[in-house]
């Protein structure tokens, strides 16, 4: 799951894999309380807290350069995650906070599928759902999620 997230970074991006599983195990390991009821609810808390960990770092980095002008990214660059697309994740969090003020749960499957690389019935089992609800609310977010990227990228411009 690291490795996934960190292709999507920019090249000579400061955080290592390595780097970005010890943060993440670091604070699941600082996480009181959890009854861990099965393998997709803990890929489903470790997306949170590498979403978490990435967010904060894009954003200090922004804070750095004042500003930063990071690059606005489309829905489709931020959902292919490959060494070729650096994915801005703190504007494709922006844009999920957003979504989650609308719909939380079409948010928590963007999460769980982007970030926590979790399949259909696994993001079903932790939501508690269907594999069709997930489905269905996956290709909603999506769409609103390219929607709101282009309305701020237009913005931006």
């Amino acid at each position: 799951m690291a490795r996934r997230y960190m292709a999507g970074e920019s090249p000579g991006h400061a955080l290592q894999t390595t780097a970005l599983v010890n943060e993440a195990y670091l604070r699941l390991v600082d996480v009181k309380k959890v009854s861990w009821q099965n393998r997709a609810h803990f890929f489903g808390i470790s997306a949170q807290l590498m979403r978490q960990i990435l967010v904060d770092l894009g954003r200090s980095r922004r804070a750095l350069k004042r500003g930063g002008g990071a690059n606005t990214l489309s829905l489709e660059e931020a959902l292919i995650v490959s060494p070729e697309r650096g994915a801005d994740v703190v504007a494709l969090d922006d844009a999920l906070r957003v979504l989650t003020s609308i719909d939380a749960r079409r948010s928590r499957v963007v999460e769980l599928r982007f970030f926590g690389g979790l399949s259909v019935e696994e993001t079903a089992e932790v939501l508690k759902v269907s594999p069709e609800t997930v489905m269905h609310d996956w290709k909603l977010a999506k769409a609103w999620l390219l929607r709101e990227l282009s309305v701020d990228e237009a913005h931006d411009a």
